[in-house]
């Protein structure tokens, strides 16, 4: 079973990241949990959220404290959440900054640990793209760059699918999540 844990703030995502990517990986035939854990939920308070995936049916109804990726939608919670905490040694933490890997390592506290660091400026992704710092579509595009979870043109049909339905009568807010998402699927970077 792969787990993934999303940590971002209120009003960036998170929740709706993890459910999207959950529509998107079920259509693979994969059994699929997408869940938050809620909290004081308000604009700007820490907000996570969770990804199972597997071939049998999931049985499991817990928070993820073990995940093989975790994605990270704002870094300043790195100074009030163990954002590493549970992740295995070949792991992947995802960040959304425009800081190097090596410089977020460093804050994580991983030096000495094999986890895999991968950034993407996924503001200046969805401020381009969408003209609102929601990077969660960019944090998508990204995650299925880095682990391949899903082939590219599979995940964005699934994509415009799953955004369609979000955002009926609103092409254009679909076509931005779109390119927000191919954008940042090109620059994740190791």
């Amino acid at each position: 079973m792969l787990e993934i844990r999303w940590h971002g703030r209120g009003g960036q995502g998170a929740k709706t990241a993890a459910f999207l990517l959950g529509e998107a990986l079920a259509t693979t035939g994969k059994y699929v949990q997408a869940f938050p854990e809620y909290g004081p939920e308000r604009t700007g308070a820490p907000v996570v959220a969770y990804n199972r995936v597997a071939d049998k049916p999931i049985r499991l109804h817990s928070p993820v404290t073990h995940p093989r990726y975790v994605v990270v939608l704002d870094l300043t919670l790195a100074s009030a959440v163990d954002l590493a905490a549970g992740v295995p040694d070949d792991g992947l933490i995802l960040v959304n900054t425009s800081r190097a890997p090596a410089e977020v390592r460093e804050r994580l506290g991983l030096n000495g640990r094999p986890v895999r660091v991968m950034t993407v400026d996924a503001a200046r992704i969805a401020m381009a793209t969408l003209k609102r710092n929601i990077p969660n579509t960019p944090m998508l595009g990204a995650l299925v760059a880095a682990t391949g979870l899903l082939p590219k043109e599979a995940f964005l049909e699934a994509m415009r699918d799953n955004l369609q339905h979000k955002f009926r009568n609103r092409p254009q807010v679909v076509d931005a999540n779109l390119e927000a998402i191919r954008q940042a699927y090109e620059e994740v970077s190791a």
